[in-house]
């Protein structure tokens, strides 16, 4: 394993690194989460799988010697060995070309695509993009996704809390998201993520410096599909893209939203902009 750095002619050396993964989309997981989601479990094999869904499968479990302090694979094999503690999602893009549907074996080809370090008001920054391609058996394109990764310096003890930023005011339909430890629980089993900042509430406070624990952004954007898609007759997604701009916890309620066009977005308790999605359908 390369050591940590922050020389970003060393870390641009894993841009075109490869890995590929396939999996059957057995019905199970799938059901799952509908009950996770506090919905009956209706799915059955051939049905069409839900975007962002595909997150249920393609796992992948380190052994446990190969961790890293927050819980995660120890970066330097695929992802870059990047040298800042914290990682999460910041955002993604998907285009959808054809239908997945339950029972289907799908291949998962991975790349990088880019790294970039930037610093901010919090210190240093690094911004990994996966680009994922996803085909059927006979090798036909079903989607694309671009999945980025945002890694950051731990909390300085002083450091000000940043501005929210304002979540828009063009709603025309909301939902309130009540979030809890078991439904954490629950999103972290089926993707079996072990990443601690979503059950380990001592390791949130004391070293990342959360309120909380954090409501997982990829069940966030899971949430904002999920409205686009009944809010419009059920119709498929062509495209779907969403930014994280500040995280949730599971401590107190939240607002989803829908602005009766192409964009949903998920809302802070205290009205600041927590995640916002476009999409196409």
């Amino acid at each position: 394993m390369t050591e940590a750095t922050l020389d970003e002619s060393v870390l641009r050396q894993w841009i075109g690194q490869t890995q590929s993964a396939t999996d059957t989309l057995q019905v199970e997981p799938a059901r799952l989460m509908q009950a996770t989601l506090d919905r009956n479990p209706t799915l059955n094999a051939g049905d069409p799988l839900p975007p962002v869904w595909h997150w249920l499968y393609f796992l992948s479990g380190a052994p446990m010697s190969k961790l890293g302090r927050d819980g995660h694979a120890a970066l330097g094999e695929f992802l870059p060995p990047v040298a800042l503690p914290r990682r999460m999602w910041a955002g993604g893009r998907l285009e959808f070309s054809k239908p997945v549907e339950l029972g289907e074996t799908i291949n998962k080809s991975s790349a990088i695509k880019d790294i970039v370090l930037k610093h901010g008001k919090s210190g240093a920054l690094a911004f990994v993009t996966v680009r994922h391609t996803f085909t059927g058996p006979e090798g036909d394109e079903r989607f694309t996704e671009e999945h980025d990764i945002v890694y950051r310096e731990d909390p300085k003890p002083d450091a000000p809390k940043p501005a929210p930023v304002p979540a828009p005011t063009t709603s025309q339909y909301s939902e309130t998201v009540t979030p809890s430890t078991v439904q954490l629980f629950r999103y972290s089993a089926l993707t079996f993520n072990s990443h601690r900042i979503h059950y380990d509430r001592d390791y949130c406070k004391d070293i990342e410096g959360y309120p909380g624990l954090i409501f997982h952004g990829p069940l966030t954007a899971t949430l904002l599909a999920d409205l686009a898609v009944r809010r419009n007759g059920n119709k498929p997604l062509k495209s779907f893209s969403f930014r994280a701009v500040a995280p949730l916890f599971d401590n107190a309620p939240f607002t989803i939203h829908h602005d009766g066009e192409g964009s949903t977005w998920a809302e802070t308790p205290d009205g600041g902009l927590a995640m916002k999605a476009q999409w196409e359908d």
